[in-house]
């Protein structure tokens, strides 16, 4: 039995206003109290699911060579390929022993922002790659739009508070493979504890043992989802815009026993950012003389900037 409370994204769409008003406070007390939530009745079809896995699987088998071609220089790891033990967590020098793919946003009716993201890549050897990638990306898009929709009516904002500002938001679709491990790591995990930069991320494949999440207490717990469910937990983002009110946890992939070095594991997280602009200012009616403002006045674009610096992923 997982820690990780579940609810159904089905009862917020429903037209149903007490299973509406049910969800609401469900995913709102599960992100003020553990930071994360399991989620079905999503937008990801299974049969979606399954050829995402696969393209990747085959990506991530290709030779290193093919694979290199497609790390590209100066961008920080937006898009395309980072290789193996390139990112390592806030505040450690060991490299995760992981490698993944960046599928960015494919922005519309929007010059300014089209011209500065980096274009995505294409994979040349598999010609469905592409495509399932951006087929999910969208239908993850969709699922998170109405998650911030949930939550904004938690904070008592307007339903549709967040959607100008994730519209062409700079999100991030994570495919990683964690190879299996060969020798003893040297002060090194699958991924290190660290907490999320984004405003929410939904996490696909998190249905084997590996991640854990810090509760209150400091402890530990194993997050396990079922297959059809999304595990959706607080980026850093919303929990400086509510002024720590919904929480950012701290969570790790931990490496496998021993008897199971020898397999691979696979996760994919999609990372929702809003555009750059928008401003994480401490919203006010999170703040009061019991909650007074924890945090800086700030944009999500000069935040995610200053993450990416002490990930290692680009330089000051």
């Amino acid at each position: 039995m997982s820690a990780i409370p579940s609810v159904n994204l089905q009862d917020y769409i429903s037209g149903d206003i007490d299973k509406k008003r049910k969800f609401i406070s469900e995913i709102g007390d599960a992100f003020e109290n553990i930071g994360f939530v399991a989620v079905s009745g999503h937008f990801l079809s299974e049969e979606l699911v399954s050829n995402l896995y696969s393209e990747i699987k085959h990506f991530f088998q290709l030779p290193a060579e093919k694979k290199d071609a497609y790390e590209i220089e100066g961008i920080g790891g937006q898009r395309g390929y980072t290789s193996f033990g390139k990112e390592h967590a806030k505040g450690r020098k060991e490299g995760d022993l992981k490698e993944f793919w960046h599928f960015g946003q494919y922005v519309e009716n929007n010059p300014e922002l089209l011209a500065k993201y980096p274009e995505n890549v294409t994979v040349n050897e598999l010609a469905n790659f592409n495509a399932v990638g951006k087929e999910t990306y969208k239908m993850l898009e969709k699922t998170a739009k109405y998650i911030l929709r949930a939550l904004a009516l938690h904070l008592n904002l307007e339903e549709t508070y967040f959607d100008e500002f994730i519209k062409n938001g700079n999100s991030i679709l994570r495919p990683i493979h964690y190879p299996p491990i060969t020798e003893e790591p040297k002060n090194a995990i699958r991924a290190a504890a660290h907490g999320d930069i984004n405003l929410i991320t939904l996490l696909m494949g998190a249905h084997g043992k590996g991640l854990q999440v810090q509760n209150h207490e400091g402890k530990w717990v194993d997050a396990i989802a079922r297959p059809d469910q999304l595990m959706i937990n607080v980026g850093d983002m919303l929990s400086r815009l509510s002024n720590n009110k919904l929480k950012s946890t701290i969570h790790q992939v931990v490496n496998p026993p021993r008897e199971l070095w020898g397999s691979s594991r696979y996760s994919i997280p999609f990372f929702m950012h809003p555009i750059g602009e928008m401003p994480l200012n401490c919203l006010e009616n999170c703040i009061d003389e019991n909650h007074p403002k924890e945090f800086e006045d700030i944009t999500a674009g000069l935040f995610l900037h200053e993450r990416l610096i002490e990930l290692g992923l680009i330089k000051e």
